[in-house]
């Protein structure tokens, strides 16, 4: 009677223990899609903010062509050469083209470095970083996937999962929206 009692004492605690088991494998697979969750907002965030920045860039170089054309424009205008004032603002008005000039013959001599670009690069290496997290997420999320479903399929956690009501849960795939490209053009209209 005593080893049955002790027998049986055993397998409540083996049972007991691979509840606890399935239980931390399945919190662990929660977390890892938690992960995956917080990479895909961090994604979804950036994603318009590159597009900003883009557009941003392309109003940057139209506000710029816009000015020159105003103060080129102004400059054009006839001035009375005998009026001190006009004749300075004449002349502040044509060193602010010389000016803004300026700026456009660097952007398009040095087009790769400008600091618009540089932060479209970085905002792309963010990108891209944020990317590889999403995909270490995935990874991670499938290596406890993989854990989890081992441990309740195989027996003798499959028992206890089912009276535990621990499920087997399905590993990360990408449909097929998810591998079709970005149209761009949604975010910039």
């Amino acid at each position: 009677m005593e080893g049955l009692l002790l027998g049986l004492g055993l397998l409540v605690i083996i049972a007991y223990l691979w509840y606890v088991s399935l239980v931390k494998k399945r919190n662990s697979v929660r977390e890892a899609l938690s992960g995956i969750d917080v990479q895909l907002k961090k994604r979804s965030n950036l994603v318009p903010n590159i597009l900003k920045i883009a557009q941003k860039f392309m109003d940057h170089e139209k506000s710029l062509l816009t000015e020159i054309t105003e103060l080129r424009a102004q400059v054009e205008k006839s001035y009375d050469i005998g009026d001190a004032s006009a004749v300075k603002e004449h002349l502040v008005k044509a060193e602010l083209l010389n000016g803004k000039m300026g700026q456009l013959m660097v952007s398009v001599e040095n087009y790769p470095e400008l600091k618009s670009d540089n932060t479209m690069l970085q905002a792309m290496q963010t990108y891209n970083e944020v990317e590889a997290h999403i995909s270490a997420a995935r990874r991670f999320y499938n290596a406890s996937v993989t854990e989890l479903n081992n441990a309740v399929e195989i027996f003798p956690g499959s028992i206890i999962a089912s009276m535990a009501n621990i499920k087997v849960m399905p590993f990360y795939e990408a449909d097929e929206a998810s591998k079709a490209p970005v149209d761009a053009s949604d975010y910039l209209n």
